[in-house]
Order: structure tokens, then sequence, then C-alpha cells
């Protein structure tokens, strides 16, 4: 780099290291990914074919193949505060994020509900439309709540329909349900 900060003609920076691990929780196992900026990717249902598409994924987007290291050092805080959160003894995450996965509004409304929704509440669409100044918006968040990377670290179960419907969700509607649940939003699924 020369002294502005920029890349100088002929270098190449490092490559992106990316590690990643399954872990169980109450809403069946999850894929974290982190790289040395931080948590940069968190999958549902971390299935062998699920993991393997999102390997896929994070090697294409952020130029470096993915290494299974759950002793990492980029990933043992992520997974205790995984762990912390689903025991009930976690209501924030602290945590560096890498945000390299997702830009523009779609950035700007996960940071916005990232910082101002806490645990035990809820937030509709609209409203985080109108707290990013876009208020026409509310579709454009569903779609960003449908393109987080780093769902419940980045609680995009938290966002929900204005006329009080649970909203849809990328993990699937008894996984939001259970992660309300979980934070005391609604009362314990049944089933």
């Amino acid at each position: 780099m020369d002294a502005t900060g920029q890349k100088e003609q002929g270098t190449t920076a490092a490559p992106q290291q990316v590690v990643w691990a399954v872990v169980g929780s109450d809403i069946g196992p999850l894929m974290l990914a982190a790289t040395r900026d931080g948590l940069v990717y968190v999958g549902f249902h971390a299935t062998d074919a699920v993991r393997d598409k999102a390997l896929d994924r994070l090697a294409a987007r952020l130029g470096s193949e993915p290494v299974e290291a759950p002793d990492s050092p980029l990933l043992a805080e992520a997974i205790r505060q995984v762990a912390e959160y689903f025991a009930g003894r976690r209501h924030d995450f602290e945590l560096p994020l890498d945000w390299s996965l997702i830009t523009g509004f779609n950035r700007e409304v996960l940071r916005e509900l990232a910082a101002g929704v806490p645990y035990g509440a809820v937030v509709g669409y609209g409203d985080l439309a109108r707290r990013v100044g876009q208020p026409g918006a509310a579709q454009a968040v569903g779609a960003a709540m449908g393109a987080n990377p780093l769902p419940v670290v980045v609680p995009c179960h938290r966002v929900v329909e204005s006329d009080g419907g649970i909203g849809g969700f990328g993990g699937g509607l008894e996984t939001k349900r259970k992660l309300l649940a979980l934070e005391g939003v609604l009362p314990e699924p049944l089933f």
C-alpha cells in the first residue's frame, strides 16, 4: 500500500482466510464462518448439502476456499456467544462482523437492525425502512432480511409485519417462532 492507503501497482493483497464450523443449537445445526475481519456468515439447517452449497458461495464471494476449523481463534468467540444466546445467558452479541457479503441499502438496513432493535423487541418492516430514511421501502427491507448473511447475530427474526403477523424468514417460520419465543416475544411454540 502507498501512503494514501491505496494498493500499489503490481502488489497483491494476502488471500482472505475463511474458516468455518458447524455447531449445534436449539434450532438445529448452524454453520458459522469467519475471516480475520470477523464473523462473516451464519447459516441455518447446516446439513451436508446446505453446508456444501454455502461453502461454494463463500469461496466464490470471498475469493478463498473456506477451511473447516472449529478450534480456530477466529471462530471461538462466536461459537461461545452463540451457545450463550441459546442458553438464555446472552442478549447482545459483541463480535466483530465482516460485512463484506452485503452492500448498499441492505447493509444500511442490517446495521440499523443490529444497533437499534434489542433482544426481546420487534420492529415492523416499514418502521425499519423509516429508520434508514426510506419510508416507502418496506418490501426492500424484507429483501434485505432475506439477504442477511448473519442471521441470529444480526437479528432479522425481530422484523415482523405491521399488522402483527410474523412475516417471512429465510430459516423457515418455525425457526423464526423459536427465536422469538427464546427472546420472550412469542409464547413457546406448541410443536
